[in-house]
């Protein structure tokens, strides 16, 4: 067992849904680290710190499925979207996003995705 947590990077844009995850995160025994875009994401240390990332499909600028694609399995990716579209979920596939959450979403299943993306 590692002696510090994992990180889980949170990537969203919502000023009030990104404190929340992070908290979230926090209250299941993880580092939690918020990012407003996938840009400030890239922008520092946290990808090679990062254990998973979680971020939101529509952000300003990058959007979560090209930051997913640019981690090139580097990191589990955690998709979360209010979109519909089938399309996403086989883009999403071919970036290897290894969950995607439809908003809203229950707690319990982005947990979930979180212990089985660290799993792997």
């Amino acid at each position: 067992m590692p002696l510090t947590a994992p990180m889980i990077a949170i990537v969203e844009d919502d000023e009030s849904l990104r404190p929340a995850l992070v908290g979230f995160v926090r209250s299941l025994g993880y580092i939690g680290e918020g990012f407003a875009s996938a840009e400030a994401f890239l922008d520092g240390d946290a990808q090679s710190r990062a254990a998973c990332l979680v971020s939101d499909y529509q952000l300003p600028g990058m959007n979560g499925l090209d930051l997913s694609a640019r981690m090139q399995g580097t990191l589990p990716v955690i998709l979360v979207t209010a979109r519909t579209e089938r399309s996403i979920d086989e883009r999403a596939e071919a970036a290897g996003v290894r969950c995607l959450l439809r908003k809203p979403f229950e707690t319990d299943a982005l947990a979930d995705c979180i212990r089985r993306a660290l799993d792997s």
